[in-house]
């Protein structure tokens, strides 16, 4: 553990670096982002006053202690980046994954931006997903879901760091269970990890039931299917898992929809679909 004696800038940053070292493969980012964060500034005031005494270092060794149990950084600041934009984030919420990012440009080259569309977003966890369409789509509307109380909290902070309360609406319910209203574009990022699966140690501080979906993985994802081709939705874009395209094709092979096509992350893995139904 690091020293608690009186230490400048650049040497805790230092020694920051040396205690994440085991944990953590970009150690020197890490400890200055863990600084920044205590100290409430930007990269640029950090590089500027290297020779400054730090205050509160309690706190800071508490960060540091949180982070060598493997809890992620972004829990510990409340920051996240995604689409190029700072999020707020908690531990009610599932920490966005840059392969997310993938299913915003998905929705985005289907859609006329100007249109006034209806879109519903299932499990809106965060509210990035929602956010990052509305501040790229003027014209469409939001209404997003989530079982969870603490997500929809989450949500509403980062919807109003955006200034969206009027464009993005928050309903807690399952699915669509409450929702009467027309459906132009459904989205989700849904848990589709199937139950029991031993997941990597930094994943038990995320919620779980943002990661496991059932017995199976896709029960979500068939049900949000089934809602789609029952409500006749024009298009269902939604994440899964890598190894559930051949299930999610097989599920439709009976059912009548004009489209269905999947797209990869970066590392070329099968990682959503685009159900177009009309």
């Amino acid at each position: 553990m690091v020293s608690r004696k009186s230490r400048s800038l650049k040497e805790w940053q230092k020694e920051l670096s040396l205690a994440l070292k085991p944990l953590i493969e970009n150690s020197p980012r890490e400890a200055q982002l863990l600084l920044m964060d205590h100290l409430g500034c930007d990269e640029l005031y950090l590089l500027s006053h290297q020779d400054d005494i730090l205050k509160d270092e309690e706190k800071l060794l508490e960060k540091l202690k949180r982070r060598l149990e493997n809890e992620p950084l972004e829990y510990i600041t409340n920051k996240v980046s995604f689409y190029g934009e700072e999020f707020f984030i908690d531990k009610g919420a599932l920490i966005p994954r840059p392969e997310t990012e993938l299913l915003i440009d998905e929705v985005l080259q289907r859609v006329d931006r100007e249109q006034p569309l209806q879109f519903v977003e299932v499990g809106v966890g965060s509210g990035i997903i929602s956010i990052i369409l509305a501040k790229h789509l003027p014209n469409a509307s939001f209404i997003a879901t989530d079982i969870s109380q603490e997500a929809l909290r989450i949500a509403q902070k980062n919807i109003e760091k955006f200034d969206l309360q009027d464009r993005i609406e928050l309903h807690q319910t399952n699915l669509l269970d409450t929702l009467t209203c027309k459906i132009d574009y459904l989205v989700s990022n849904p848990p589709y990890i199937q139950d029991g699966v031993k997941l990597e140690s930094n994943l038990s501080y995320e919620p779980q039931n943002a990661l496991y979906g059932g017995d199976i993985g896709d029960e979500i994802i068939k049900a949000l299917l089934d809602e789609t081709l029952r409500r006749e939705i024009r298009f269902f874009t939604c994440e899964m898992g890598y190894d559930q395209k051949d299930k999610i094709s097989s599920y439709l092979l009976d059912k009548k929809y004009k489209k269905l096509e999947f797209y990869q992350d970066y590392s070329g893995f099968d990682r959503g679909f685009t159900l177009e139904s009309k």
